[in-house]
């Protein structure tokens, strides 16, 4: 049994959810976000609780079933509350800046490199070594940051890099003489 899965995804009020066979829809005050659930979970709508269950004892069907409810929850909180993630430029010369609505970093290449924001994501830039990706689809936000810090990783020798706000980069040890 899921653990997760077991529990409703309780919908708040401001937020409406619409059942199309497996096609869910969530409507927010952020935006809307919609997905199909995979056939072996069954979506049931009781008063503000989404509820899944599993239709065959499966191990497909187990496993969709905790991942369909973790799905459906983070499309609501999207919807209300939204995701946000921060990323910190370490290193000399390091800096971001906005061009309209890309992003403009300066990472120790001989050139620019501009990041354009998909849609429904948006990015800000408090500081100039601080960069902050802000949307209601959380799979869409972590991947342009994991894109963004692949552009540059930190390196393990002095900590140079694009790293997420907390992240801690182990360090080793240089040459000896």
């Amino acid at each position: 049994m899921s653990r997760i899965g077991k529990k409703a995804v309780a919908i708040p009020s401001g937020v409406t959810l619409t059942l199309d066979g497996q096609t869910v829809t969530v409507k927010g005050p952020k935006g809307q976000l919609s997905w199909t659930i995979a056939d072996e979970v069954e979506v049931k709508q009781e008063g503000s609780e989404l509820l899944l269950t599993p239709r065959v004892d499966s191990k497909r069907a187990k496993g969709m079933w905790g991942l369909s409810r973790t799905l459906v929850a983070n499309m609501v909180h999207g919807v209300t509350v939204g995701f946000e993630e921060s990323l910190e430029l370490v290193g000399v010369g390091y800096r971001a800046a906005m061009k309209g609505t890309a992003l403009s970093l300066q990472l120790g290449f001989s050139h620019d490199v501009d990041v354009e924001a998909p849609a429904g994501v948006s990015f800000a830039v408090p500081k100039q070594t601080e960069i902050k990706i802000a949307g209601i689809d959380k799979q869409a936000v972590g991947e342009i940051a994991a894109k963004i810090r692949r552009i540059r990783p930190p390196e393990p020798y002095k900590g140079k890099g694009v790293r997420y706000a907390g992240e801690k980069v182990r360090r080793k040890e240089g040459k000896k003489k």
